[in-house]
């Protein structure tokens, strides 16, 4: 009985059920028919004290400011900044999907997000210049995985509040596996282009006078991550004030720099965040009284013994992991699979010795590669659904990505030191 509610969850949540509402189900099956130790009014109690969280605000606010950046122009100086820098490389336009995904890290930080801007800005040109229809997709939702591993990424904070770790920590272990997802994303469109002839988009390489001048024009835009880090390291705001800056910053920009923000756009700017927010808020609210039942029957503990029992190699067990997150992705939603299994999970492995940090990463890596594999990656619905291509199509051209992935997330996983250095230095 007291892992009943673990299989409720799972058979509300493949019955199409939202996973918060799952979430609230099996909480509340739990606490009013099998524990009758608490109250039912404190488990509703718990409900809205779980809401009253200071750095939950930095969700609302880097959503926000990512809105704001698709209507303030910051989006189209990254893409021209991008593509000074890669168009003159083989498969220019896969290049600079992949380059301006990494850069969309820094001020979006939804993988959803960027799939969908740049389906709608660089799936059509992609097209115009030669590329199928299929490969450009692919790139596009392969690409998108990376948006989130880059801070503010939305997973990073979410992990920091479940597993109970510096959610500034996470953002600076979020850069060097961004960065190494980036670069084995751009090897495969590489040989992929080489070999059906994908042209750059530029003759020949930008010259330093038009890198330089390029800079400038999107200098308001590439600045604002890096306010973000400086802020952070030496005390001037936590993670939720950061959010808060990076909505005044964006709106200033869009308004007075690049003056493409106009007051009609924020209509969409608070829908966007209202929806964004309130699905992952409330998420999080379920999941912290979810986590209650699991800590008051001990689930963690069992579990940590029964892993322990089968290993305690820590090398051996970050593999079985894998495994089993990988397989799982194919089936559950990315942030659902994070909310469920982190605080069942970051126990066993704290125990191992291995740092939450570290493992905070090698989860949201893990999730963001089931966010583009078949059958349920949300990034490869978001894609495919905008751009108009056959899942199948899209299946035979993300496999090389997938894999170039796996590359990344086998090596963040047993060299630590590539996680924990940039954390480390800042902290």
């Amino acid at each position: 009985m007291a892992f009943l509610p673990i299989l409720i969850v799972f058979l509300l949540y493949f019955t199409g059920i939202p996973i918060a509402y799952a979430l609230f189900g099996s909480s509340l099956t739990y606490f009013s028919f099998i524990n009758d130790a608490s109250a039912p009014d404190l488990i509703l109690q718990r409900y809205i004290t779980s809401a009253q969280n200071f750095s939950l605000l930095a969700i609302p606010f880097f959503i926000m400011a990512g809105s704001i950046m698709n209507y303030s122009g910051i989006s189209s100086k990254l893409m021209k900044f991008a593509e000074v820098l890669t168009g003159h490389m083989t498969g220019g336009l896969g290049q600079v999907n992949v380059l301006l995904s990494l850069l969309m890290g820094g001020v979006s930080g939804s993988a959803n997000a960027d799939a969908a801007m740049q389906s709608k800005m660089l799936v059509p040109e992609m097209e115009k210049r030669g590329y199928s229809r299929a490969f450009s997709a692919a790139i596009t939702a392969a690409s998108s995985a990376v948006t989130p591993v880059i801070p503010p990424g939305i997973n990073l904070i979410v992990y920091g509040l479940i597993a109970q770790v510096s959610v500034g920590a996470m953002f600076m272990a979020g850069y060097v596996p961004g960065v190494l997802m980036a670069i084995s994303l751009m090897i495969v469109v590489y040989i992929i282009s080489k070999k059906r002839g994908y042209t750059p988009t530029r003759e020949k390489r930008a010259t330093a006078r038009e890198i330089f001048k390029q800079t400038l024009e999107s200098i308001w835009a590439l600045l604002f991550p890096f306010g973000i880090i400086a802020g952070l390291r030496i005390g001037l705001f936590t993670p939720s004030e950061a959010g808060a800056v990076a909505v005044l910053y964006t709106i200033l920009v869009g308004f007075f720099i690049y003056k493409e923000l106009k007051i009609e756009h924020f209509k969409d700017i608070l829908k966007d965040t209202v929806y964004g927010t309130s699905s992952v808020v409330l998420i999080i609210i379920a999941a912290n009284v979810f986590g209650y039942y699991m800590s008051w029957e001990r689930i963690p503990q069992m579990l940590t013994e029964m892993m322990l029992g089968i290993t305690e190699n820590p090398m051996l067990m970050l593999l079985m992991i894998n495994i089993f997150y990988l397989i799982l992705g194919m089936f559950i939603e990315g942030g659902a699979a994070l909310i469920i299994l982190s605080p069942l999970l970051v126990p066993v492995v704290t125990q191992m010795g291995v740092d939450p940090i570290h493992f905070g990463m090698i989860t949201i890596v893990n999730i963001m590669i089931g966010g583009i594999t078949p059958p349920f990656g949300s990034m490869m619905f978001t894609v495919c659904t905008i751009t108009n291509t056959k899942v199948g199509a899209f299946m035979k051209e993300i496999w090389p990505f997938i894999l170039a992935l796996l590359v990344v997330l086998l090596i963040i996983t047993y060299f630590p030191g590539i996680v924990m250095f940039v954390p480390n230095l800042v902290f």
